[in-house]
């Protein structure tokens, strides 16, 4: 699969395979991480869910990497790689929910 940039919200978002993977502005970098990854990562010192705007609620799936790690080349490695396979799940994912509409349709009609 394809890794692209493109800018977005003030920074550059990260597509792997056409779907959002990370983010990467002034305040940090920030990864869309599948749920059973996201308690490891907020555990550390220093991660948060990312809050969008001032007043929102934060993001379900994406996490602020501490800028600890930032310079840690396996660790950070081991999270940009946790990020790709939780897109590539989420591609799955949506893909069965796709067929299951489409089966629900063609049952109905």
């Amino acid at each position: 699969m394809e890794l692209r940039f493109r800018p977005m919200f003030g920074g550059l978002m990260a597509y792997f395979g056409e779907k959002p993977c990370a983010w990467l502005s002034v305040d940090g970098l920030v990864l869309e991480l599948a749920p059973a990854d996201q308690p490891e990562l907020l555990a550390q010192a220093g991660p948060h869910r990312m809050v969008a705007k001032p007043g929102a609620a934060p993001s379900r799936s994406y996490v602020r990497v501490p800028r600890s790690i930032h310079t840690e080349v396996a660790q950070l490695v081991s999270w940009l790689a946790r990020a790709a396979a939780a897109t590539k799940t989420a591609r799955r994912r949506a893909a069965r929910v796709r067929r299951r509409r489409v089966n629900a349709c063609a049952v109905a009609g």
